[in-house]
């Protein structure tokens, strides 16, 4: 498995955190303060929703910063984006919890959460069961699982875990192969990544190219390079309503009404 420099260097990083976290917080108690938080939202519900109403099923990001970009959004305060864009007619979050890499914290997703309806993913990179109990026990709907950092067996296994835990999980591939390993994880959300991992070039046909490979009756997110009027009608006209956006609206002054204004009639 061939991993971009900067993929490595987070895996990596996740390994260290769960060792630390683990020994701060024992899994035995991660897993009974799972057991008792409130119920899941559902996410993939809520996405299937909108699809069949005939919306844009938006997943609306909340991030401060990336390894690329630096800071993002310098006025950073998670409860009034999310308010924000539940009132603009986002249907589910998304919420970055990487410390070191994107600034975010397990804190801005609890916050985001309690101050809306909406589900919520936590986006984060997945090496090991403890981060999905732990996901679970911060709140998330539903997790994030990259192909390209786990293997097959891992995927199965989050997977399986994440869903008998009552979240929802959205596998994130990159390209054909990826996609095959993808398919037969039963009831998972796909979600095609339109950023190459290894140039950081971005094209929507990456979406539009796997498509075919794709039944009828699996829910698709399409990811990255969302930006214009356009990208999202060309996303419809191909069929796909469900879309995971974040840099296009932290960048404006109101996240909110930039995705009202992105979306419009599709809302």
């Amino acid at each position: 498995m061939s991993l971009p420099t900067i993929l490595n260097k987070i895996i990596a990083r996740k390994h260290e955190e769960v060792a630390v976290r683990s020994h701060s917080r024992p899994l035995d108690q991660v897993k009974t303060l799972a057991g008792q938080n409130t119920p899941t939202r559902g996410f993939a519900h809520s996405l299937r929703l909108r699809v069949e109403q005939q919306q844009a099923a938006i997943i609306a990001e909340i991030k401060k910063a990336s390894p690329s970009q630096g800071i993002i959004r310098a006025h950073f305060k998670p409860a009034e984006i999310a308010k924000r864009y539940e009132a603009s007619g986002a249907c589910c979050l998304s919420v970055l919890t990487d410390h070191d890499f994107f600034q975010g914290s397990e804190h801005y997703l609890q916050a985001a959460r309690d101050a809306c309806s909406l589900p919520v993913l936590r986006k984060d990179f997945m090496v090991d069961p403890y981060q999905i109990y732990e996901a679970r026990m911060i709140g998330a709907d539903c997790i994030l699982l990259i192909v390209s950092a786990l293997s097959d067996q891992q995927l199965s296994e989050f997977n399986e875990l994440a869903q008998s835990l009552g979240m929802d999980v959205l596998v994130e591939v990159h390209g054909a192969d990826e996609l095959a390993r993808a398919l037969p994880l039963p009831g998972a959300i796909l979600g095609i990544n339109n950023r190459n991992l290894h140039t950081f070039e971005v094209s929507l046909d990456n979406t539009f190219q796997l498509l075919n490979s794709i039944p009828d009756d699996r829910l698709v997110v399409t990811e990255s390079g969302i930006h214009t009027r356009d990208d999202v009608q060309a996303m419809v006209r191909h069929n796909v309503k469900s879309f995971l956006v974040g840099e296009a609206f932290m960048r404006q002054k109101d996240p909110g009404a930039a995705l009202s204004t992105l979306f419009g009639r599709y809302l």
